[in-house]
């Protein structure tokens, strides 16, 4: 981006649009966006509890489950509420402090997602390539190294932005187009050369998100070539039938990021308004849907759920 007239030195306090172009509808957003919050919340803490409580859940693959709905519990708290500020309170205003933190926090919370659906294929990969060998190969000890790795991959990967945001020193405007403070949101309102800091955004997206993805399709492409090697066709739909719930959360996670790259790579410009709402949509829909899945197709979860509904103190 070229230098532009009239730039401001870095303000103390940047203000967040919200839905940019729709802000007398800011009060019909809110209606879903506050619906979406209860459900995650409640659909997720309940995933956790059921999980902790019930000793026979305590497998590699309810694990990670756990750690899933652990995350997309605090990705909620971390963007749902300033939106709910925004739409109700016109709470605009974030200092610069506020808004490093979300630039990080919020991203990360998302990479870490992305981790754990990597590490949920992975066990289903070697629960039907490997079957017998699973409880060795998934032990606890290496869930706890999984988990770490995930940290740590998010942490070297998103501790950049805010530091590389902070050296941004002047701004077309302090107005963000977002409803929470995003790496390249403000980016895209700083003045002067941004190139390193594009490469940088770009490097985030291919070294978490792309990664895991083509690990994913890996994955799942050697436990298709497995199950189609089982003769008996019966055999095969019960070995896929483990993986519906998470080809489901898969593909509701990663939809609205292809759909975003797709658009770019053939030259659709989507209205900034709706580009914004898909961008919302990666962080909203997963947590509220992930748990109603994983509820709804899985057997242990959904049976305890039912008898937590029908119980009935004597």
């Amino acid at each position: 981006m070229s230098s532009c007239n009239n730039s401001i030195p870095q303000p103390l306090v940047f203000v967040l649009a919200g839905i940019p172009g729709l802000e007398s509808y800011h009060h019909w957003f809110s209606l879903p966006f506050f619906l979406v919050f209860i459900i995650a919340v409640i659909g997720n803490i309940t995933i956790i509890l059921i999980i902790h409580v019930e000793k026979s859940l305590h497998e590699p693959m309810f694990l990670l489950l756990a750690m899933l709905s652990t995350v997309d519990l605090s990705l909620v708290s971390a963007t749902v509420p300033r939106m709910l500020g925004i739409f109700w309170l016109d709470a605009k205003e974030i200092n610069i402090k506020g808004c490093l933190t979300q630039m990080f926090f919020i991203p990360s919370f998302y990479v870490m997602e992305s981790g754990i659906l990597l590490a949920m294929a992975f066990d289903r990969f070697v629960a039907i390539c490997n079957p017998l060998r699973y409880t060795t190969i998934l032990a606890n000890n290496t869930l706890v190294k999984m988990g770490m790795a995930i940290i740590a991959r998010t942490m070297a990967v998103l501790i950049p932005a805010p530091i590389l945001a902070n050296t941004l020193t002047s701004f077309r405007t302090n107005i963000i187009p977002y409803s929470y403070c995003a790496y390249m949101a403000m980016v895209q309102i700083a003045c002067g050369d941004v190139s390193n800091h594009i490469v940088y955004g770009l490097m985030v997206i291919v070294t978490s998100i792309g990664v895991d993805l083509f690990f994913i399709s890996l994955s799942y492409g050697m436990i298709l070539r497995a199950v189609f090697q089982i003769p008996s066709w019966e055999a095969r739909h019960k070995a896929l039938s483990t993986c519906g719930s998470h080809l489901c959360v898969i593909a509701l996670f990663y939809s609205p990021v292809v759909f975003s790259v797709l658009a770019q790579t053939f030259g659709y410009q989507m209205p900034s308004h709706i580009q914004i709402i898909v961008d919302n949509l990666y962080f909203l829909v997963p947590p509220m849907i992930n748990p109603l899945i994983y509820g709804a197709r899985t057997k242990q979860i959904r049976e305890r759920i039912l008898q937590l509904l029908h119980y009935h103190p004597k």
